[in-house]
């Protein structure tokens, strides 16, 4: 039976950190995932360029049972922390918007240093290698893999969420968490695109296509971002975002022109030339299929100058709360995350052990942590496998 100290079962972002900050403490560490390639999940981030961080990392913009819970690994490696780890390494980067940061050149960048750093540290990498059971061995762990059984004294779990299984996601890190008794969060899709009801296709697919900078809201929630109009229904950044916070049952609100008083734009272009129609003053603050299906919609195809003050109010009224009710998510086919998972409250923040099975971890998306999109959840992966690191 192969031993080793520590074992880490998964090869993305946060398995990779982990192995990486344990190797580097001297314990022998043996990374495993049944993929072929290593943090598959980082090769296709931010359209091949990898999000890796975001200059804005605050603890309102991850959900979780205990939203708090995240602070203590997110404040103890920052991401100042891995910004610098990509300047030493010569990865060139940008700013994109809202502290979004990505490579200038190819996400296979962050790959390559990762893999390199736990192969500098003595890391160990299994690829190709299908992972068993685990169970508790004396005072460490045997674990089963398709290369033979292998002991450790310490586990750090780190097998992601159900997103996007076509990259191999499963729910094997949830299992195996309550094969040891921890609790587990309800899991979900999240930073999703969201679907709707023939009824509202109808409509909306002919639209499929159509882009524009709109808030979308859910209770107290509201993101300003992109909205994109799809065969399904909608998806775009803001309607990504909005997911992790949307339930069955909710209605969304769509903002088409934050900050635009619309009411105050139609009675001024009703003065200016009356004879137009609607949708010709409508394509000024919205895409012009937009604009159409909005003036069709509302039964107002007429000269503007026919149209009361009190109608171009119902019409500014559409433009900035129109609310839609989706009955659905693209599911975890699409999903970029998971929400929920291993219940924080069984989890030790500043180490990420499991309470009561000492040298267990659990790291990564496979937590009850999800950040917001933008990357977010790459600096949780970096931050918790960081954490384990240090102890395990």
């Amino acid at each position: 039976m192969k031993q080793v100290d520590v074992i880490v079962l998964g090869a993305g972002a946060a398995g990779l950190m982990a192995g990486i900050e344990a190797a580097r403490r001297g314990r022998r560490v043996l990374v495993v995932d049944h993929a072929a390639r290593a943090g598959e999940k980082i090769r296709i981030s931010g359209g091949g360029r990898c999000n890796f961080t975001n200059l804005g990392i605050v603890a309102d913009r991850f959900l979780s049972k205990n939203p708090r819970f995240a602070l203590s690994a997110l404040k103890r490696y920052t991401q100042w922390d891995f910004i610098a780890r990509m300047d030493a390494a010569g990865i060139a980067w940008h700013e994109k918007t809202l502290g979004q940061l990505f490579c200038d050149g190819s996400a296979k960048e962050v790959v390559a240093l990762l893999t390199g750093d736990l192969a500098a540290a003595g890391g160990e990498l299994w690829l190709s290698c299908a992972l068993g059971g685990v169970r508790r061995e004396g005072t460490g762990f045997a674990v089963e893999t398709a290369r033979g059984p292998v002991r450790a004294a310490s586990v750090i779990v780190a097998t992601g969420g159900k997103s996007i299984p076509k990259m191999g996601a499963t729910g094997f890190g949830y299992q195996l968490a309550e094969s040891f008794g921890l609790p587990l969060v309800e899991t979900r899709p999240a930073l999703v695109p969201l679907t709707f009801a023939e009824q509202e296709l109808s409509w909306m697919a002919p639209l499929a296509g159509v882009a524009l900078p709109a808030r979308v809201g859910c209770g107290r929630v509201a993101f300003d971002e992109a909205v994109l109009f799809t065969h399904r229904g909608l998806s775009g950044p803001a309607i990504l975002q909005i997911s992790s916070y949307w339930r069955e049952g909710q209605a969304i609100g769509l903002d088409l022109c934050p900050g635009v008083d619309v009411a105050a734009a139609l009675r001024g272009a009703k003065q200016e030339n009356g004879r137009a129609l609607l949708r010709s003053h409508l394509a000024r603050l919205v895409p012009e299929k937009l604009a159409r299906h909005i003036e069709a919609d509302l039964g107002l195809e007429a000269p503007l100058g026919t149209l009361s003050n009190a109608v171009l109010e119902r019409v500014a009224r559409q433009m900035r709360d129109w609310p839609l009710r989706p009955v659905g998510s693209e599911g975890y086919r699409t999903a970029e995350v998971t929400l929920g998972g291993v219940d924080t409250d069984a989890l030790d923040a500043r180490t990420m052990e499991a309470k009561g099975v000492p040298g267990l971890y659990f790291v990564g998306e496979v937590v009850d942590v999800t950040g917001w999109l933008g990357g977010y959840n790459f600096q949780w992966a970096w931050s918790s496998g960081w954490a384990a690191g240090q102890v395990a």
